[in-house]
């Protein structure tokens, strides 16, 4: 892992990331001081997730006709200039017209889409496939740290500098990340793909990769039912549970959440610590804590205890980057590198689409039932996940088709 476009990499997409976090904590910020509307509010992560699902949908006709370098900059250059032009906007005290803001978190999530797999799918083409296990695990720490801090720090930064200001703090980071991507070096030539039919076959074409390739496959129906279920840890969840089951303040909110995310920082020291035993044994670690993540949820769900409550979350926190990190190096290590990035083309679109759904389908049984119902529901879908990984073992093999 001393590639120094590997290092360029994990710089520029953990600012590129902070940067993310920085703008919308500012952008909501802004949105509840002109507005005071819980409703606008909501309306954030929606687009949000909603942008990422069209761009996930559309990324195949960029994948072929882009490098992944060429997609990575100009994807950041492109954000870069947008939130430029809504910091300019801030400045002129545009704040009132609503519609106009949610719609630049729309197009950055869309722009931020193509990204998304194009980093993923970057990854192993910088370093030596004995060390993916290793840069994953990397990759894994940096990003959870950067979750982990990154709200923290910015509701720090925006009760100190004020919501226009986070934006303009982040126009930076946005553009020494890009600097930062322009310095890598894809050591694999990229191939434009013309296209003998529609543009519509395109489109399709990630689906029919997973589709038609049983690891693939069986690996997204995974991926499909714990999109489902992980909406359970969304804040409109999780608040519900603190106030009604777990009779505490709004901040333990932010105790489960930094539980979680020391637990997945903790899971990918782990697995960093132990590469060679857990790339051994991908099949197994994949199967067994999936089986603990559904397992962790359930107990999370019935516990009426605070500190059993981030026990729990802390360790579903380790299992899931566990679990994550096999997933991820399953599909690294039996992909070509011109399957990479549709597949994850297609996760994303996938998980944004579902995440969604299932947000509007878990805050309605919410509101209908007790807040615990979520859980147990949460715990089965995963566990039905589990289920099927176990029963689905065989397919769980690499085979390289590059």
């Amino acid at each position: 892992m001393k590639s120094e476009s590997f290092r360029f990499l994990w710089v520029g997409q953990s600012l590129a990331n902070l940067g993310d976090i920085f703008y919308i904590v500012g952008l909501i910020s802004i949105l509840y001081i002109s507005t005071e509307s819980p409703f606008v509010l909501a309306l954030v992560p929606f687009f949000n997730m909603f942008g990422r699902f069209i761009s996930g949908l559309l990324s195949p006709l960029l994948l072929n006709r882009y490098s992944l370098k060429v997609l990575l900059v100009y994807s950041q250059a492109s954000k870069t200039l947008f939130l430029f032009f809504l910091a300019i906007i801030l400045a002129l005290d545009a704040t009132s017209n609503v519609l106009v803001l949610i719609s630049f978190v729309f197009v950055i999530a869309f722009l931020d889409g193509w990204a998304a797999p194009a980093s993923q799918a970057m990854l192993p083409r910088l370093v030596a496939e004995n060390e993916l296990v290793k840069a994953n695990s990397f990759f894994s720490i940096i990003n959870q740290t950067v979750n982990l801090g990154g709200w923290a720090v910015g509701g720090l930064v925006v009760a100190l500098l004020s919501g226009q200001n986070v934006i303009l703090v982040t126009v930076v980071l946005y553009l020494i990340a890009t600097i930062l991507m322009t310095r890598i070096v894809d050591p694999i030539q990229f191939q434009r793909k013309i296209s003998d039919g529609r543009q519509s076959g395109e489109l399709k074409e990630g689906w029919q990769i997973v589709w038609r390739n049983p690891l693939y496959k069986s690996l997204h129906v995974i991926i499909v039912f714990e999109a489902f279920a992980n909406v359970v840890w969304v804040a409109s969840i999780l608040y519900v549970f603190v106030s009604d089951v777990l009779g505490k303040s709004e901040a333990w909110w932010g105790y489960i959440n930094t539980s979680f995310f020391v637990g997945m920082v903790v899971g990918g020291i782990i697995c960093s610590r132990f590469t060679l035993a857990f790339e051994k044994n991908l099949k197994y670690v994949l199967i067994t804590f999936s089986f603990g993540i559904s397992i962790l949820t359930l107990l999370f769900g019935l516990t009426t205890i605070a500190w059993l409550s981030l026990v729990f979350a802390g360790l579903n926190g380790v299992f899931q980057q566990l679990k994550d990190i096999a997933l991820n190096t399953f599909l690294q290590k039996s992909a070509s590198t011109a399957e990479l990035p549709k597949i994850y083309a297609v996760q994303s679109a996938l998980v944004s689409l579902l995440f969604a759904i299932s947000s509007l389908l878990f805050g309605a049984l919410a509101e209908i039932w007790d807040i615990r119902i979520s859980f147990i529901i949460s715990a089965i879908l995963l566990g039905t996940a589990a289920i099927y990984s176990a029963i689905n073992h065989r397919v769980f093999s690499v085979e390289r088709s590059r």
